[in-house]
């Protein structure tokens, strides 16, 4: 069975935008949401980890705080996959026979 050996939850981009981010800078979503140009509803549904991070937002992101936007991006793939890998790796594995010669795990990254 095919498990992340790291046994940490997954991390949303949203925990990192509003913990590292806004909380210290003492900014709300909706002053954020101002500032990239966006719907107070986007930036507040990241935050609350009930939306996620896509390329235009990771942009909009990039822009304002420095940095890139693939770093955003390759936050909500990692959270992705490791929520997918929780949800659905046990059934693939069971599911999905291995090409011969294939490995027998489903890679982490």
């Amino acid at each position: 069975m095919a498990r992340f050996e790291n046994r940490m939850r997954p991390i949303h981009p949203g925990e990192i935008l509003r913990e590292e981010y806004l909380v210290p800078l003492g900014m709300s979503a909706n002053a954020l949401a101002l500032a990239l140009r966006v719907t107070p509803a986007r930036i507040n549904e990241i935050v609350r980890e009930q939306r996620g991070v896509t390329p235009d937002t990771a942009l909009r992101l990039a822009r304002y705080f420095g940095g890139d936007a693939r770093s955003w991006m390759n936050m909500q793939v990692t959270y992705d996959l490791k929520v997918a890998q929780r949800d659905l790796g046990e059934r693939i594995a069971a599911e999905v026979v291995p090409r011969e010669g294939a490995g027998q795990e489903i890679p982490e990254n």
